[in-house]
């Protein structure tokens, strides 16, 4: 996927006079986000699961090699293979020689954003080997040869007009606006894919290491014809996503559900474990899984690293006011969103992404409605801290943080520009208590009125309240 992320600006502009994505994203802040809430009410011990799913997070990244090996000793033990990707191209590599071994020709695809991170549908076309998305969003996009702009409802940004007119012109059907006779045709032509597919490749969404299962959640069940109908199943993952036990993903499958839509449990949830054995009526000969590190091994240890308990729910940006103004692509890459914008610097550079940690409210939603209590705020603060000290912020901002910096170092100067600036504000700028432009604050006035400020300032106000309570208390 091409990186985009430099122009988060233009994107965004774009994305606020596109009409159609307007439309999707009302539609859709009144989604997910009353779900979830609804969900939650049901389930009076949710926030001790929060603490329990956390506190067991933080367990694993501690002694994330020793569960990692013994998936993978189990993963052997049961007939499987693991591979182990330090970086994209990596995994892109391992998953292609493993097609070249069974002289796959098309490869189906259950959802994987980890594979959107890779890269490998392009690579996968550059080598010879044809790969078929058959999760329903991620087929429409594919056709559209578009990207997913939600992580775990890919094709949001689009309507059923634009999922006709696609299907029309690549199906060579009657053109339908019928949701049901859509998701008709798609099922029919995705049918025969998943028969003659040579090889199937799924995501995980945890790895156990007890059992050396995978486990992939879907609501389409494409995810079992992917790794039960061909002969070799791969499932290409991050090695964040082990788990010490069934038991411990029981308690993530929990939240996973009631965070991601609103719903008590995903429609489908299925374990792999290994290949086909002689007792078994179908299944896969093959059984590989392809672990993608891609810079989470750094992460350990640093301030990033609370960003590996991420379970991909998607519950930040679907309560997050910018993503819910400018959507899903506006981030220029593949994870979009607050989880986006702490892990795209990371993985493709804070020069190329330096944009994502600023665009935010500090509103704080992410980190409320985290399922793992995430503190995706303070981590996109730190980035900020990192694009300052490599001289990437613009020199007008540096100009402004260093002059806001020579005052408050100055408590008595600070207060008497805190008291002009108020009273410059409300009695010259905004007399009818609001305020239609204001020097060097271009990017608030020239959209939007800016209120005026009333009364006195905090300090002074927080000084005649001390004096009040002393008063009283004497």
């Amino acid at each position: 996927m091409q990186i985009k992320s430099p122009q988060f600006k233009e994107n965004a502009r774009i994305a606020l006079h596109n009409v159609e994505l307007q439309e999707a994203l009302g539609q859709f802040k009144h989604g997910f986000p009353v779900n979830r809430a609804n969900a939650i009410k049901r389930l009076p011990e949710f926030e001790d699961l929060r603490d329990e799913a956390r506190d067991l997070k933080n367990h694993i990244i501690q002694n994330l090699d020793i569960y990692l090996e013994q998936f993978e000793d189990n993963v052997v033990k049961n007939g499987g293979h693991v591979h182990w990707c330090s970086t994209a191209e990596d995994a892109n590599k391992a998953i292609l020689d493993i097609c070249k071994q069974v002289d796959a020709k098309t490869i189906t695809k259950g959802k994987s954003m980890v594979s959107e991170e890779t890269g490998l549908n392009e690579y996968l076309e550059a080598n010879g080997v044809r790969p078929v998305e058959t999760d329903l969003g991620e087929y429409i996009l594919q056709l559209r040869d578009d990207h997913p702009s939600h992580i775990i409802a890919p094709a949001i940004h689009l309507n059923v007009n634009d999922v006709s007119e696609t299907f029309h012109e690549h199906h060579k059907r009657p053109k339908t606006g019928d949701p049901q006779a859509l998701m008709k045709e798609a099922r029919e032509v995705l049918r025969k894919e998943f028969v003659s597919a040579d090889v199937g490749l799924t995501g995980a969404n945890f790895l156990v290491a007890e059992t050396g299962s995978t486990i992939i959640v879907t609501n389409e069940g494409n995810g079992d014809l992917t790794q039960t109908l061909p002969k070799t199943h791969i499932v290409i993952t991050s090695i964040e996503k082990v788990v010490p036990t069934l038991e411990d993903m029981s308690l993530f499958l929990r939240l996973l559900a009631r965070s991601a839509t609103g719903q008590e449990f995903t429609v489908y949830n299925t374990l792999s474990t290994g290949p086909k054995r002689d007792t078994d009526q179908d299944g896969p000969e093959n059984f590989h899984v392809v672990l993608v590190d891609n810079g989470r091994s750094e992460m350990v240890g640093t301030e990033f690293q609370d960003m590996l308990r991420c379970i991909r729910c998607s519950s930040c940006m679907n309560h997050c006011p910018v993503y819910g103004a400018v959507g899903g692509h506006s981030y220029g890459w593949v994870y979009p969103g607050p989880m986006g914008s702490v892990l795209t610097p990371k993985m493709i550079g804070i020069d190329k992404a330096a944009h994502l940690p600023n665009a935010s409210t500090s509103c704080g939603k992410c980190e409320e409605v985290c399922p793992v209590r995430i503190p995706l705020p303070k981590m996109m603060r730190h980035w900020r801290e990192k694009e300052f000290e490599k001289h990437l912020t613009p020199k007008t901002v540096r100009f402004g943080i260093a002059g806001w910096a020579f005052f408050a170092k100055r408590p008595a100067l600070y207060r008497w520009l805190a008291r002009s600036s108020a009273w410059f504000m409300s009695t010259v700028a905004g007399k009818k208590g609001r305020i239609k432009k204001l020097p060097l604050a271009g990017g608030w006035t020239d959209w939007r009125d800016m209120p005026a400020p009333q009364g006195k300032t905090f300090m002074d106000q927080w000084k005649a309240a001390s004096s009040a309570k002393q008063q009283a208390e004497k």
